[in-house]
């Protein structure tokens, strides 16, 4: 098929509808934008990264709908954005976009089921995690506030630390036993789980074992922010697998098995694009690949590699912690918590501006991650009992700002929604210092002083 041609139309000077029915039943106000966001998605997952050609292709679809009467629906503007792109000779652009609205329609599906978080949750570390905190009296905000008013903060957080390593040795021996098959071991789990220092830790473990292990972050692969669409607040959506260059990765992966040198890019986060610098790597015949990457369990992120040669390990923080009122705290806001902290020193960010993105990680996770889960050979718990009241000293006073900054912008809903319920989960806690985290506790990782590399 020949590659299609520059688009030269002229856009139809009528003005698009002025709002849409959602799936709801709700109008609601048309934005031009969200059609662009999810034609350059499309775009994406064909390696088609032009912001522009997105623009004119739904400014297209809005010149469509500008020759219909009343407000049109969601799915039929779907329909239309089909129409067009495959009208435009954007074929393979169409295909993918038909699969997004396949996928977004099975999790609609999947919300709605009452079994709808059933299978896929790390069931036994739930259960282990929740034995450990009730013994040691860190299972509930008024046992925490024991151990920091009885001075025994201090022992709560070395037991909690030999428990975590104990979990990274039995993953290590779980990766031994598979040395003979395994080339490639990827550790996989949502942001701010504590991918970054697990790795560290795994290579200790395998080279202490005469495994040679070469460490391969894929951070490094995002593309520019300039290439991602931004919302009506200026926010770029990265948290999807398509905002890495699978392309690149894929083949370097197959490079380096074949003991093929490769330029590494290295993203600077601070600029938010690559550098103009490499760094140069190999992988031996008898070295295994390590991979600290968000999507790790995402198939078509390493599917140049074959099935047999890779190991999935998956990171979660289990907290497994219950607040005043019996309920549990929820794993995200930790992990929330832990990127407001390390955002801000290693990216330049204000916490809000995390909170502001935080529901793009959300959703990056419940469409990327967590219907893989199955996939992953073994799971470790990133999570410590003890990290709340530590957070509350550093960022405890951020929350009253944000949620008065933000009270009345309907486009905060969720950013403010967030605020107020860590905002009234920290009200309950003692607030305490990290004097007796050791340099080599995956929380260094988000407050500082790790004894890893990590960036």
């Amino acid at each position: 098929m020949p590659a299609p041609e520059p688009l030269s139309y002229e856009v139809d000077p009528m003005a698009p509808p002025s709002s849409i029915i959602k799936r709801t039943g709700e109008v609601v106000a048309f934005d031009e934008k969200k059609i662009t966001t999810a034609i350059y998605k499309a775009a994406a997952a064909v390696g088609e990264h032009d912001r522009e050609m997105a623009q004119e292709l739904s400014r297209r679809v809005g010149a469509s709908l500008a020759r219909e009467s009343g407000s049109p629906s969601v799915e039929e503007i779907q329909d239309l954005v089909e129409e067009v792109l495959i009208e435009a000779g954007h074929t393979r652009m169409a295909k993918a976009y038909i699969v997004y609205r396949q996928e977004r329609a099975r999790l609609r599906r999947a919300r709605e089921s009452p079994r709808s978080s059933g299978d896929a949750m790390p069931w036994r570390t739930m259960w282990e995690t929740l034995v450990w905190n009730f013994d040691h009296d860190c299972s509930t905000l008024a046992g925490l506030n024991r151990h920091v008013h009885a001075g025994t903060f201090g022992e709560l957080i070395h037991a909690a630390e030999a428990a975590y390593e104990e979990r990274v040795d039995a993953t290590a021996r779980a990766i031994l036993e598979s040395r003979e098959r395994v080339r490639v071991v990827i550790i996989a789990g949502p942001s701010s789980s504590g991918k970054t220092t697990a790795t560290a830790k795994l290579c200790e473990r395998l080279r202490a074992a005469d495994l040679r292990v070469v460490p391969l972050s894929l951070d490094n692969y995002f593309f520019d922010l300039r290439l991602h669409p931004q919302d009506d607040s200026g926010d770029y959506d990265f948290e999807t697998p398509e905002a890495l260059d699978l392309r690149l990765v894929n083949q370097h992966l197959d490079d380096l098995l074949a003991n093929r040198e490769v330029q590494m890019p290295i993203y600077d986060f601070k600029l938010g694009r690559r550098s103009d610098s490499h760094k140069p790597l190999r992988l031996a015949s008898n070295e295994v690949l390590l991979l600290d990457t968000l999507h790790g369990l995402y198939e078509p992120l390493t599917q140049s590699v074959d099935n047999d040669k890779k190991f999935h390990l998956y990171i979660e923080t289990v907290l497994q912690l219950r607040d005043e009122e019996g309920r549990w705290v929820r794993w995200t806001d930790l992990r929330l918590l832990r990127r407001m902290l390390r955002d801000a020193a290693h990216r330049g960010y204000d916490p809000s501006q995390t909170i502001a993105h935080w529901h793009y990680v959300r959703r990056g996770e419940l469409k990327h991650i967590i219907p893989h889960l199955g996939r992953a050979d073994a799971v470790i718990n990133g999570a410590l009992p003890y990290e709340l009241p530590i957070f509350k000293k550093h960022l405890g006073p951020h929350f009253p700002r944000l949620i008065e900054k933000w009270l009345d912008d309907p486009r905060r809903a969720d950013a403010v929604a967030r605020a107020r319920r860590i905002h009234a989960l920290m009200q309950g806690l003692a607030a305490t210092g990290a004097e007796d985290v050791p340099p080599t506790s995956v929380l260094r990782e988000f407050i500082g002083g790790s004894a890893y590399e990590l960036h």
